[in-house]
């Protein structure tokens, strides 16, 4: 009987612990899911800001030594020196392509839209010549019949469009204020640092907290500089030289070169039809032609003086992950995602490559220094 007794008073405390830790796991899950709520409509901007603080914080150190030791004055003057040299001409890279688009409809819904007739080559291109000659010729003959054919599929695209330069037009806001927030984390970067190390720390151990402190650092300034920072200075420069040579759709043209840059493909692929629209449609004179020319091709083959310049060293993260993170936070958050998701997903890879270079007994078998874990 006293067994019987103890059994269930045992069984009663049991329960009573198990109950009291649901609750507690329950509470827990629900402050963190509203938390995250709240915070969620700005966690790309948030995150594009650590990115850019990690970046950019020597640079950061190098002003505040020279301002002796003002860590908030030196994150001010460079939080200005970036919105005027990056995100100013953005903008305008950004709004040209909105100022083209914009044309486009209003010169379609007009009817003065004028495309020339395809050239005869066209038809013999393989598979798909005689079709696309078709079209285009379509196009030039009877261009609003042609859009009444397709008038359901042209909505669909007009839809995502306008979807994607409104997403734009918020990514460009989200990154003004990104600037802004990593200023504030570089002015309390050795408390940040800090803070960083012991969540690490708690989450792992002693050993490998600092290490995955390393790692996650030194990505992302290998990928922030040495792939985004790269693509991103080389669209620019690529965009500013089409845009004083009068080139139309520049903005098309500095999303093309940017993410052909984070894709480590060379941009003069970019640059060449730019320079081919230039020579049929520009009216500067032969000789300032050729010197936009001339800057249009350093400019699409400025990534082999800026690499060796920004980072001495190759990205460790594999060019087929950097953009596909790219791509895809692209896809899922606009033009500020392209940035967070290629060095979040490089992250996620070096972190995952270097559990995996780890042995059984939890010492780096393959990988050694940062890379080890």
């Amino acid at each position: 009987m006293e067994n019987n007794e103890l059994s269930t008073v045992v069984e009663k405390r049991l329960v009573a612990r198990f109950l009291d830790m649901f609750i507690k796991l329950g509470l827990i899950l629900a402050l963190g899911s509203f938390c995250f709520t709240i915070v969620s409509p700005f966690m790309n901007m948030l995150l594009w800001a650590l990115i850019l603080a990690v970046t950019l914080y020597p640079l950061h150190q190098r002003f505040a030594a020279r301002m002796g030791g003002k860590q908030g004055w030196a994150a001010t003057v460079l939080v200005l020196l970036g919105i005027l040299l990056i995100v100013v001409p953005t903008v305008a890279m950004l709004s040209s392509l909105g100022d083209s688009v914009s044309n486009l409809v209003d010169k379609v819904g007009n009817d003065s839209l004028v495309i020339p007739p395809p050239s005869a080559n066209v038809a013999d291109i393989p598979v798909v010549g005689d079709k696309a000659y078709a079209m285009w010729n379509k196009a030039s003959t009877d261009l609003p019949g042609l859009i009444n054919n397709y008038r359901p599929q042209l909505g669909d695209i007009a839809k995502q469009v306008v979807g994607v330069l409104a997403s734009m037009g918020g990514g460009l806001i989200g990154f003004v204020f990104s600037f802004i927030v990593a200023g504030i984390m570089m002015a309390w970067g050795a408390a940040g640092a800090l803070s960083s190390e012991r969540i690490a720390i708690r989450i792992t151990d002693e050993r490998r907290g600092l290490a995955l402190t390393r790692l996650c650092t030194s990505t992302i300034r290998a990928v922030a500089m040495g792939v985004i920072g790269v693509a991103f200075i080389q669209a620019l420069l690529a965009g500013i030289v089409m845009a004083i040579a009068g080139i139309p759709a520049v903005g098309i043209f500095f999303i093309l070169a940017l993410i052909l840059g984070i894709a480590q493909v060379p941009v003069i692929l970019v640059t060449a039809p730019a320079i081919a629209i230039m020579w049929m449609t520009g009216d500067h004179g032969t000789a300032m032609n050729i010197i936009f020319t001339i800057l249009l091709v350093v400019a699409g083959m400025a990534d082999n003086v800026l690499k060796p310049l920004l980072l001495g060293r190759g990205v460790d993260a594999p060019m087929p992950v950097v953009l596909i993170g790219a791509l895809g936070g692209m896809a899922a958050s606009g033009i500020l995602g392209m940035f967070v998701g290629a060095t979040l997903l490089s992250i996620g890879y070096r972190i995952f490559m270097a559990w995996v270079n780890q042995g059984p007994d939890g010492a780096a078998t393959v990988a050694s220094g940062p890379n080890a874990l």
